[in-house]
């Protein structure tokens, strides 16, 4: 008790504790996938929500081993599918293009996109059979599409490189609503 006979209870804030300098800085350094928990999940008693799913982040045009074996592990482990997401971009020539992006170019160029993930996922479901998985190209930057496809996860997994820097990881970290596993893909 603290003097005068007033309680205090002791403080949980930990704002900003996941996307903390320090924190990022032992992910990036681990040689082991990182969980965390984001700053957008409060840790008090709540109902606990109905996850369906383990949400992987894979860039398709250059898939990392660890961080889709990690996926599907925690998949099967959970008993739940696995919603491989990966997000692209047009090409950069369609910047070029005078009068918009014909729909014949931009179904081809998505068609390649949903062939590379896959061909990316192919020796894991193969590897895991029991595990269902949902296939997810969508045209949007890596954090959002993750964000937006990751409602109802157990659990997002991304690879140490996704997104290219830690901006990417910092954005997960403060708008995600369920553990985020940094696995590192070397």
């Amino acid at each position: 008790m603290a003097q005068g006979g007033d309680r205090r209870e002791p403080s949980h804030d930990t704002t900003g504790l996941a996307t903390s300098p320090a924190v990022l800085a032992l992910t990036a350094a681990s040689a082991c996938p990182v969980v965390l928990l984001p700053d957008a999940i409060v840790p008090v008693a709540a109902p606990a929500r109905r996850v369906t799913q383990v949400t992987l982040g894979i860039d398709a045009c250059h898939p990392a081993e660890r961080p889709i074996d990690f996926a599907f592990d925690a998949a099967r482990v959970r008993g739940v599918r696995l919603h491989a997401v990966h997000a692209w971009e047009l090409p950069s020539c369609a910047a070029g293009l005078p009068f918009g992006i014909p729909e014949e170019d931009r179904a081809t160029w998505e068609d390649h996109e949903v062939q590379l993930l896959a061909d990316a996922l192919r020796p894991w479901r193969v590897k895991y059979l029991r595990v269902p998985v949902l296939e997810d190209v969508v045209r949007l930057d890596p954090a959002h599409a993750l964000l937006h496809h990751a409602e109802g996860a157990a659990l997002l997994v991304v690879g140490r490189g996704s997104g290219g820097d830690a901006g990417f990881v910092q954005a997960l970290l403060r708008e995600a609503r369920c553990p985020v596993a940094i696995v590192p893909e070397a």
